[in-house]
Parts: C-alpha cells; structure tokens; sequence
C-alpha cells in the first residue's frame, strides 16, 4: 500500500491521499477580483489527482497585495469574483479546497515576476507598504510605513473579516501564509523585525502578532475545517530566523490545535545564501514534525512520485505539496498512481485517458462505446 496515496484525517476532513497542489500566485486578478483564468486554472489543477487543493495567497486587504495582479478577499466584489471560481471547482471534483490567506507586509506592491518583480513606485501603480518596522526589503527601496497599534487593529480586523467570507465561500480548511518573507513572517524574523515594544526583541513577542492572527482565525472558523500555517523555517541568514525558532513556533500554534505547518524556508532578504536541490526543504518539515508530533507538508524540488512516496513512507512528512511539477504536468497524481500501483479519482469523460497497462488507476470502472 502506498504511504502516499493513504488518506489523512485533517479534523473532520478526510484527504484521499497527501499529494497537496501547493498555492501558486497566478498574477491576474484585477483588483483582488479572480476570473476567468483563476476558473481555468483552478479546475485544471482540481482535476490532478492531489488530494486536496491550495488557492493561491489571497490578500486580506489591498495593500496587502504582493502585485497589483494579486486574488484578494476584503469585499463583496472580491467574494463573489472568487465564489465563481470555486463554483466552477466545486461543479466537477470533489478535491477539498483550502484558502492561504495572507499579507505581503513590505514585500507588496511589487511588480509581477514576468516584469522584473520590483517595488513598484506610487507613479507605476504602486502603494504604500506596512510592516513591523520601519526596514525596507532591499537597500535603496522606499521603507515601509511601521504598524502602529491602529494599524495592527486593522490587520486584526481583516484577518477575521476575511476569514468570514472564505466560510460563507465553503472552503474546507485554511493556511495561514506566515512564510517568504511575508507579513506575518516579517514580526517573526529578527531581519525585519526591530520593534522595541511588546510585538519586538524576545522570540516570545516576535511570535506575538502572529500568534494573534492565528488565533483570530481559528475563532472564526468551524470547529470542524483545519487550519494551517505555511512557515519559512530558515531565513538563510545569519542572526536571523531558523529551524529552532520554527520549532518553539510549532509548539505554540500545537496548543493552539494547528492541524499542519507547511514547512518552506527563505524570502526575508535578498542576501539570503540558500542551498537548493532535491527535497532540500524536507529535512525542515521533518524536524518540526519529529520535535513537535505536528502534521507537517514538505515542499520544494520534490518532482518525481518516488520521492514524493519515500519522503511520506519514512515518516519525513505527512503531506507534499508540488508546485511547478504540477504547472508542468497537470495530472501528476494520475501518473504517481499509476507508478505506485494506487487509484485515484477522475470525471468520467477521462476514464478512457490511460494506456491499457495503467487502465486501473481509477478504479474498478466501466467504459463502454458504440
């Protein structure tokens, strides 16, 4: 039996196996509104054989936005645009769906990657940024504007206001984006954080605010869906954020019934020195996982369903959760089915899709035709 594709019991969602389509910001909403491409997109990756999916970072206020072409959900326009899309999900698989809700703190109102991904200046469309502190991103940028206590309140309010819209849009479960470099991970890293009040210094009151919102989250949310939190777990720096810090996060939002911590790492500057390769992040997920007895997802470079199997059969991570591999071949989960001997579910129209020698990857179906 395939450790990957065994299912998960994630509060009283029950994912068919742990392959995860992992948020990825698509760029092309217009006024934090979603469209026809968010539908497009969306159904093609529910239609993947994951067993559960991830929308992309959705910012709870404008100004959270990491580009202008960022989803958002701080309005009705924004609710509904985006209903439309998980409608169209909803219409043709069952794949549970999870919100990653978040705000690009001092990282927002950037340019879109195929543009060069810069600080956008107010003349080129861009806004004024927030952040704990008063330290730009990148030496040479405008600095961000410094939360005051109104300005934290505001956040407060919108992680929750947002949270409410994402249960009246039905979604199963949310992730918290608390990770590259981020809102959330910026009052957590020493890099960006320099406050000298309660929400700055100790770990304790660097992991306040986020703390915070976590907790505003899961008082909003059922009793019933899942919460997570996707974490940088090293900045790749010195002095800054790493895996132990992580961990003595870990535990903290453990008290608080997190049902997993996405394990990815780096984004809090660009001098950070990260070393890439195969299941690179893995060892993060892993050590969270063993020090804390938290439900962890690994991501990163994991593209073949061998490794994806041995990083969940060895106990490294309960979830993967695949990106690019994805964007790359849509129906990665129907290929690692048929290359561990698993099923997974697809619309009838597609039954007849695999090569007789994997034509039980579905399961025990009938396609006939005159």
């Amino acid at each position: 039996m395939s450790a990957l594709f065994s299912p998960l019991k994630l509060r009283d969602l029950t994912i068919s196996n742990r392959i995860v389509v992992s948020p990825m910001c698509q760029y092309v909403a217009v006024d934090g509104e979603a469209n026809s491409w968010h539908s497009v997109h969306l159904a093609s990756m529910a239609l993947s054989g994951a067993g559960m999916l991830i929308i992309e970072a959705t910012a709870v206020e404008p100004a959270g936005r990491i580009t202008p072409g960022d989803l958002g959900l701080w309005d009705d326009k924004t609710e509904e645009a985006l209903k439309k899309a998980i409608d169209t999900v909803r219409e043709h698989s069952r794949i549970p769906v999870v919100l990653q809700l978040g705000h690009a703190g001092r990282k927002a109102s950037s340019d879109v990657p195929w543009k060069g991904g810069q600080l956008l200046s107010a003349e080129n469309g861009g806004w004024s940024t927030f952040a704990p502190s008063p330290v730009p991103q990148k030496e040479g940028e405008v600095a961000p504007i410094a939360l005051d206590a109104e300005g934290l309140a505001r956040l407060r309010k919108a992680f929750a206001e947002a949270t409410r819209r994402a249960v009246r849009l039905g979604v199963d479960g949310i992730e918290l984006h608390a990770a590259h470099g981020y809102l959330l991970h910026e009052f957590l890293s020493p890099i960006s954080n320099q406050r000298t009040d309660e929400y700055g210094g100790s770990l304790e009151n660097r992991m306040r605010f986020p703390l915070e919102i976590f907790d505003i989250v899961r008082a909003e949310l059922p009793e019933s869906k899942p919460l997570g939190v996707k974490v940088s777990a090293t900045d790749w720096m010195d002095e800054g954020w790493d895996v132990m810090q992580s961990i003595a996060f870990a535990r903290e939002l453990k008290t608080r019934g997190v049902d997993w911590v996405d394990a990815s790492s780096g984004g809090i500057s660009p001098k950070q020195k990260i070393v890439t390769g195969p299941s690179y992040q893995v060892p993060f997920a892993n050590s969270i996982k063993f020090s804390t007895g938290v439900n962890t997802m690994s991501v990163g470079l994991i593209t073949s369903p061998a490794q994806a199997e041995e990083i969940v059969s060895s106990g490294s991570a309960d979830m993967v959760a695949i990106a690019r591999g994805l964007l790359y071949n849509p129906r990665w989960g129907w290929h690692a089915a048929a290359e561990l001997g698993a099923t997974v579910e697809a619309p009838p129209q597609y039954w007849r899709a695999p090569p007789h020698e994997h034509a039980g990857i579905f399961g025990d179906i009938v396609h006939g035709a005159r």
